[in-house]
């Protein structure tokens, strides 16, 4: 019987690859996974989030930093399908943020689509570029690098 590849990340699955839990959990799910080069990230943005109350109360828009921060637990998905890591406590860190423009509003009720490609990857260190799409248009665009620390994985293999 051939082996399955993952193609796909529920939350189920989100959640033992990363750590994120509420109010910081910032995808629902990740489609089309191609293991080291690609994935989309689904995040369904609702007026029920925590920072709508203050950014901003009469006219809700989804902070640029969550959008990037969504865009890396994408990323960190993809790793973690790439790898086989659910379950081995892996933790990604920023090490670099570049190019980053934003283009459209993001508020409740959008279904923001967050296409990641990896750049760079195999060891430690992962550079990634990644579109945020709402609706057919382009909301942000950033070149990122992340750090991704496993070390429930080296624990185990040690």
């Amino acid at each position: 019987m051939a082996e399955t590849q993952t193609t796909e990340a529920d939350i189920g699955l989100i959640q033992r690859i990363i750590p994120h839990r509420y109010p910081f959990l910032l995808i629902d799910k990740v489609r089309d996974i191609v293991p080291h080069k690609s994935g989309t990230g689904i995040k369904n943005v609702t007026f029920n989030e925590p920072h709508f109350q203050g950014h901003f109360p009469n006219q809700p828009v989804m902070p640029g930093v969550t959008i990037v921060e969504a865009m890396a637990q994408t990323a960190a998905v993809v790793v973690g399908v790439s790898l086989d890591l659910a379950d081995r406590g892996m933790k990604t860190y920023f090490m670099a943020i570049d190019k980053v423009k934003f283009r459209r509003m993001v508020v409740p009720g959008d279904v923001l689509e967050l296409h990641v490609t990896v750049k760079r990857g195999g060891g430690k260190i992962w550079k990634f570029e990644g579109k945020g799409i709402v609706d057919g248009e382009t909301a942000c665009e950033a070149e990122f690098t992340a750090m991704m620390d496993q070390p429930a994985r080296e624990a185990a293999d040690g």
